[in-house]
């Protein structure tokens, strides 16, 4: 009886042990983002001399950017863990569409998207290949917006009526959003420590943009709406601690 009480002992601390390797650990990844738009825009609206007309057939699209990504996820339980999200902001290059498309690119930005999930890994802690999907939210800003030469002189708005008098310096201001998130991933386990992963995300992210051009004749503002919607790609090496 004394054997086998110690037994049963050693097993509950075994399987007390086992979880303490899960539920409360950390896991950092890093590697390699690639953000795939699913861009669209609504056509550019100009406001000026107290009248608003839309540029007829006007639109604009992204580009895919990749950057570098770090991810930190803490395991609440064996199979529940939040996730945070950083990276080096993407360059996203935005180009024009319809009738702007002639114009080729439009202007650049850098854009900020930290993020957190709550995920629900499948699988037990102890297996090599676990898979996981979660959802969450994104907090997105621009910087570092740069306009290309048609847009910062104001060259679209020449029209036949007015010649070149609505053009002028242009300046851009883009909206900050928060954006739902969603995705799924599996991590495989190479030892205690170390992994490998591959996750895919959507995103639903959309900003208003703003320009102001200073003109000879006042202010004009030109506005449109811009959906980036972006699949992003992640595949990372994992150090669980």
């Amino acid at each position: 009886m004394k054997h086998a009480s110690a037994a049963l002992l050693l097993a509950m601390a075994a399987i007390s042990t086992a979880r303490a390797q899960s539920a409360g650990q950390w896991m950092v990844n890093a590697g390699w983002l690639h953000l795939a738009p699913q861009s669209s825009s609504q056509p550019f609206t100009a406001n000026a001399l107290g009248q608003s007309s839309t540029l007829p057939g006007s639109g604009a699209t992204l580009e895919d950017a990749d950057t570098f990504a770090l991810t930190a996820r803490y395991y609440l339980t064996d199979h529940v863990a939040l996730e945070a999200l950083l990276g080096i902001p993407p360059k996203l290059r935005l180009n024009g569409a319809g009738s702007l498309g002639p114009v080729g690119e439009l202007g650049t930005a850098r854009a900020y998207s930290p993020a957190i999930l709550a995920q629900y890994h499948f699988g037990e802690p102890t297996a090599r290949l676990r898979p996981y999907i979660g959802a969450g939210v994104a907090y997105v800003w621009f910087r570092n917006v740069q306009l290309s030469e048609p847009v910062a002189t104001g060259q679209l708005l020449y029209s036949p009526a007015l010649g070149t008098q609505l053009e002028g310096p242009t300046s851009v201001s883009l909206s900050k959003t928060f954006a739902p998130v969603i995705n799924a991933g599996l991590t495989y386990k190479i030892d205690k420590h170390w992994s490998v992963g591959a996750s895919i995300s959507y995103m639903w992210l959309s900003t208003n943009a703003t320009l102001a051009t200073r003109s000879g004749l006042g202010t004009v503002t030109t506005t449109t709406r811009v959906k980036i919607n972006p699949i992003v790609s992640f595949l990372s090496i994992g150090y669980r601690f």
